[in-house]
């Protein structure tokens, strides 16, 4: 090690981005807010959420993780990919020929489900405090967690498959773009692959005369970022019980996924960074930040957060471990949420570009579900392993593409309706805490990235 990069180290032993001096550090968070930047809007876009409330409630959700993590994490936390198949199922976007359909008056309830979901958080976070981590997770091993990831992809592809339909040129423009920049790319490139689809499908969409700009002279240059009529609150005014309990019961099994998620970016950013983040400041923390951001974000209308996997990839390419860039790039975040003229640039985007993008993205969430099995070196020999994980899988994705496209009850004037994918992870868990011959044991003592990250994404992580 060099004298200028001993110069740059902090006593905690981190790169200390203070030493660089105010210009670079800024640099270096703005550099991180484009990082999340692709993935994070694309949320909002596929599920009719507002942009500007997505980027408000993910730069402060990125602080009060910060503060509940006593500052010593790198993280930053965006837009979740895992809840697209929960807010399809509560507030489809498009029909079935790709045409838009206005969800606006169900996404407030879509997003009571997923603040619901934050409530798993908390209370695992609350039990690994209590018992430790080990004794918490081996109740949702690689055999229950895979299966349920690959479903969740599975179950989402139609849409995908419709939205590009809309305009095969755009969408295969998009498709063409994210694969040459995530397999072929170099430094940023790589890292914003997403962006980079989205960004050049666009334009070409509109040099052809496929896109109404319409919207975007007519919205402010500054507004605020929150909408009653768009949060969980206006759900609940709303009174339609049946709806709001539905919604809870098919969203917030989707939690037992993003919980591993959030294990496997934690455990990345160790490994990384070189600091065991499980052990300290804890994965109880951890757990708490995302739980609490994703409550808070969901409640006022903004997608559930997670700790995202393109902030790692820069952590590794700049070597500047600094928490501090990353509260930089979380206030650049809020100050962006603030421009309506901005959100509706997102809000004209074509539905191929979207299709396009989110082809490969649902693609992606199943495959990272078959690494999430073959890295934890699940033993399909095992019959019970078997049994687990193609009930899982039969039961949801076919409930998904029958007929009645869920499973319900009606008790008196409420009716209940489970999906697929909730009625797939609840018995994953039974039948793999009934079944015997259970051979899975966490380690936080050596954390490895035996989780999964719902993006297409160039980590550039160093492995243990």
């Amino acid at each position: 090690m060099n004298e200028k990069t001993k110069a740059n180290l902090g006593d905690n032993g981190l790169y200390d981005a203070r030493s660089l001096g105010t210009a670079k550090v800024i640099v270096l968070g703005l550099q991180h807010m484009f990082a999340m930047f692709g993935a994070t809007i694309l949320v909002p876009m596929l599920t009719g959420l507002d942009v500007s409330t997505t980027l408000l409630f993910a730069g402060l959700g990125t602080l009060l993780f910060h503060i509940l993590t006593k500052g010593r994490v790198p993280a930053f936390l965006g837009s979740s990919f895992a809840f697209l198949g929960g807010y399809a199922a509560i507030a489809p976007m498009t029909d079935g020929s790709g045409a838009r359909l206005d969800n606006s008056a169900l996404l407030p309830y879509a997003c009571f489900g997923v603040a619901c979901a934050g409530l798993v958080y908390l209370l695992l976070s609350l039990l690994i405090k209590l018992f430790g981590t080990g004794k918490v997770m081996r109740f949702f091993p690689p055999i229950v967690t895979g299966p349920i990831i690959i479903a969740i992809g599975l179950t989402l592809s139609q849409s995908a498959i419709d939205n590009c339909s809309s305009d095969w040129v755009v969408a295969v423009t998009a498709i063409a773009l994210v694969i040459v920049c995530n397999i072929w790319g170099r430094g940023m490139v790589k890292i914003v692959p997403i962006i980079i689809g989205v960004v050049g499908s666009y334009l070409l969409a509109a040099l052809m005369g496929r896109v109404d700009f319409a919207a975007v002279g007519e919205a402010a240059w500054v507004g605020l970022p929150v909408h009653w009529n768009r949060t969980a609150f206006w759900a609940l005014s709303d009174g339609d019980v049946s709806l709001l309990v539905t919604s809870v019961i098919t969203i917030m099994p989707i939690a037992l996924a993003t919980i591993v998620e959030h294990i496997g970016d934690v455990s990345a950013i160790s490994s990384t960074v070189g600091k065991n983040y499980i052990k300290d400041p804890g994965l109880h923390r951890t757990m708490l930040g995302d739980g609490l951001a994703t409550i808070i974000a969901a409640l006022f209308g903004a997608p559930a957060n997670t700790t995202y996997g393109e902030n790692t990839g820069v952590l590794a390419l700049t070597k500047v471990y600094d928490p501090l860039v990353i509260r930089i790039a979380a206030l650049f975040a809020i100050l962006f949420s603030f421009s309506p003229k901005f959100a509706a640039v997102i809000g004209c985007m074509p539905t191929a570009t979207c299709g396009g993008v989110s082809l490969v993205l649902y693609g992606m969430i199943s495959a990272v579900g078959v690494r999430n099995i073959v890295e934890t070196q699940v033993d399909f020999a095992k019959s019970r392993n078997v049994i687990i994980a193609a009930l899982i899988l039969v039961l949801s994705i076919g409930i998904n593409y029958s007929a009645a496209g869920s499973v319900g009850f009606v008790l008196g004037d409420l009716s209940v309706r489970f999906s697929g994918i909730a009625i797939g992870a609840l018995t994953g868990i039974i039948l793999n805490a009934v079944l015997p011959g259970k051979d899975y044991q966490f380690d936080d003592d050596n954390p490895r990235h035996t989780g999964v990250d719902f993006a297409v994404r160039g980590r550039g992580k160093v492995e243990n």
